[in-house]
């Protein structure tokens, strides 16, 4: 009798695990809003200069988008979703050359069961130092 009520307990939580648990699916993140650039204010300085204020407008900034100097976020502020401006410093602009401009939107997160967007980064300006 002993060996028997082992038996039924094994096979009635084997049977439990097997049916009634199973870990939480979680799903893939999709693509977020893809920001574009279509214009810089201004689009080029002098070496040397003085720091400014760049403006890009474009279409899909997120509220939170930042722009991207040479590759490196900016404190950025969102005028709207087509306008963004950040300070840039004078140590930025102080040999000639041309620098890479890009707006990122960064990606949201999906919560307890994954999901969320991605991260999206706009198309290069290009900003020239004379």
């Amino acid at each position: 009798m002993k060996i028997a009520k082992t038996v039924f307990l094994a096979g009635l939580l084997a049977a439990g695990l097997a049916c009634g648990y199973s870990s939480k699916s979680s799903t893939p993140a999709i693509a977020g809003t893809m920001p574009n650039i279509s214009e810089l204010a201004p689009d080029s300085a002098t070496s040397g200069g003085h720091a400014f204020t760049l403006t890009v407008n474009g279409t899909n900034f997120a509220s939170n988008a930042q722009i991207n100097w040479n590759g490196t976020a900016q404190a950025t502020m969102a005028v709207s979703a087509n306008q963004l401006t950040a300070n840039i410093p004078a140590t930025a602009i102080e040999t000639q050359g041309t620098v890479t401009v890009t707006v990122t939107n960064p990606g949201t997160s999906g919560g307890q069961y994954g999901g969320g967007t991605l991260a999206e980064t706009s198309n290069n300006m290009t900003f020239t130092i004379n």
